[in-house]
């Protein structure tokens, strides 16, 4: 109990040491200043009445979204003896793999520097941060020649690394019983069976209304009316907007219901630091720029759902590589940002910087993260936040090496067991022909489907990673669609028809898959 009671203490330090000097911090002080003159705050009283006013005034909910937003998107500090890695990944081999793989992402993209004579980083003339400025809002229409860049990796590339994967202390051959070598990966993680999973996931089940699924019928006796929702929106409770969005959220709600959950405000210096980033864009180019410009040249702007968006999506890439508040992250991501040495100094540690600045090198696909959202806010300032907020939250760890539950690794056993437990006869038959079902749904998997479904069933399947805070329903939509689709893969004799079976998934509908998976599968 009274270890409880240090964790909890070490914990709200935490939290209050990181709220101040924030911009909260100093508007709560101001006002709290400014109330003092009020005659209804009396000096015999003042702690409470100061109290009373703040939350009378809406700053008290304010704080209290604050502290959520750093309760889900920061991990609580560990024992002050262990070492500062552990609250990275406590697991060695994972910190092993990540940093190896960090070594072979850098040295391709100092290997592609070189080759094309590209420096990592220069500044514009005056001419080209002119043309720049007055082309912002109209860069897709730019045609550069991009054909002597690669992307640094793709999936698959990531994939070969998960594969490896091998706990050193772990005998595989103890575990006879299981069907553990049928799968790619081989780390012995703790994933969650169906039994586990309908636990957490229990408000997906069979008799609860569910946005998207009951939609177009009359309204689910279990679906909360729109005016409790709207009280919910008013109160600015994100708390309560992230019980709402396990259920779904309404097409006219979800951008502030998605904002309210990652507390993510738009307020004046969120303004003025996108303002800040863009500026850094046009004095400075990077050799990232033209990944992303591939990016989004291969990925949204062939994609019938996102073509349209692709001048956002340069806008919200570009700033978001030189944002160093990104930075933050990495102290509980088993990552490491990558460092570049100014020309002439390689080697040299005190002329070591972090490139690109937000640590973050783009890879074959990135630019689908941010896709679905211009869907949801046209204020590229109010975009770029958002996704700030879910990359920080989610995204990174699907492509690093953890053993977090939503960590790629975990997810990927997940899905390989969930289909070895209930497809066990799929299974075998994919491995037999050589169509492994990871290498099929991987690419899933590292995007969150995004690219794959229809962008309203995409907003649906995002709006419960929101609500449980977890990525782990993408791994349960997976094994869904091998299950929906079992008849016809059952019939394929070789990897190229089994990709074909699972070649168009924007006909799914996510949330009667993940209901019939989770709570209509025989035990």
């Amino acid at each position: 109990m009274m270890g409880d009671d240090a964790n909890l203490s070490v914990t709200i330090a935490h939290i209050v040491q990181r709220l101040k000097g924030t911009y909260l911090h100093s508007q709560i002080e101001r006002h709290a200043k400014e109330c003092l003159h009020q005659p209804e705050i009396k000096l015999e009283s003042l702690k409470e009445d100061v109290r009373c006013f703040l939350k009378t005034s809406g700053w008290e909910r304010k704080l209290q979204n604050a502290v959520y937003r750093e309760l889900h998107s920061h991990l609580p500090p560990t024992h002050p003896a262990a070492p500062p890695e552990h609250l990275k990944e406590p697991l060695a081999y994972m910190r092993k793999a990540q940093a190896t793989w960090e070594k072979r992402v850098l040295k391709s993209l100092n290997s592609m520097s070189s080759e094309l004579g590209v420096p990592l980083a220069r500044m514009r003339g005056a001419e080209e941060q002119k043309e720049l400025r007055n082309k912002w809002n109209e860069m897709g229409t730019d045609e550069p020649d991009l054909s002597s860049f690669r992307p640094v990796y793709a999936p698959k590339d990531f994939l070969e690394v998960l594969v490896g994967l091998r706990n050193p202390n772990y005998d595989s051959s103890e575990d006879v019983s299981s069907r553990s070598h049928w799968g790619l990966i081989q780390a012995p993680l703790n994933v969650r069976d169906i039994p586990q999973l309908r636990q957490v996931f229990t408000e997906l089940n069979l008799t609860t209304g569910q946005l998207g699924i009951d939609d177009n019928a009359h309204i689910h006796p279990g679906l909360k009316p729109v005016q409790s929702l709207m009280i919910k929106l008013r109160d600015q409770d994100s708390a309560a907007a992230q019980q709402y969005s396990r259920r779904g959220c309404s097409n006219g709600l979800r951008a502030d219901l998605w904002a309210l959950i990652l507390n993510s405000t738009n307020q004046p210096p969120d303004v003025m630091h996108y303002e800040q980033l863009k500026t850094g864009v046009i004095q400075h180019d990077l050799l990232v720029d033209n990944l992303i410009y591939k990016d989004v040249k291969l990925t949204a702007s062939n994609d019938d759902y996102y073509f349209v968006f692709e001048d956002f999506l340069y806008q919200v890439l570009l700033c978001f590589s030189r944002d160093t508040l990104v930075l933050e992250h990495f102290k509980y991501n088993s990552a490491t940002p990558p460092k570049a040495y100014i020309q002439g100094k390689a080697g040299d540690e005190d002329f070591a910087v972090v490139y690109p600045p937000n640590g973050v090198i783009p890879f074959h696909g990135f630019s689908m993260y941010v896709a679905p959202l211009c869907y949801l806010y046209n204020e590229p300032s109010k975009l770029y936040s958002v996704f700030r907020e879910m990359y920080v939250r989610y995204f990174f760890r699907l492509h690093s090496i953890s053993s977090s539950p939503s960590g790629i690794v975990s997810l990927c056993l997940q899905f390989e067991r969930l289909i070895q437990a209930h497809l066990p006869q799929l299974f075998y038959h994919l491995r037999q022909i050589g169509a492994q079902p990871l290498r099929m749904a991987f690419k899933w998997l590292v995007r969150a489907f995004s690219g794959y479904l229809s962008t309203d069933q995409l907003l649906l399947l995002w709006d419960r990673i929101l609500g449980y805070d977890s990525l782990e329903i993408v791994a349960v939509l997976a094994a869904a669609v091998f299950a929906f689709r079992a008849e016809n893969l059952m019939e394929v004799t070789s990897l190229a028809s089994a990709e074909a079976v699972l070649a168009d998934l924007s006909t799914l509908k996510v949330m009667p898959l993940i209901q019939i998976f989770l709570f209509a599968t025989s035990m």
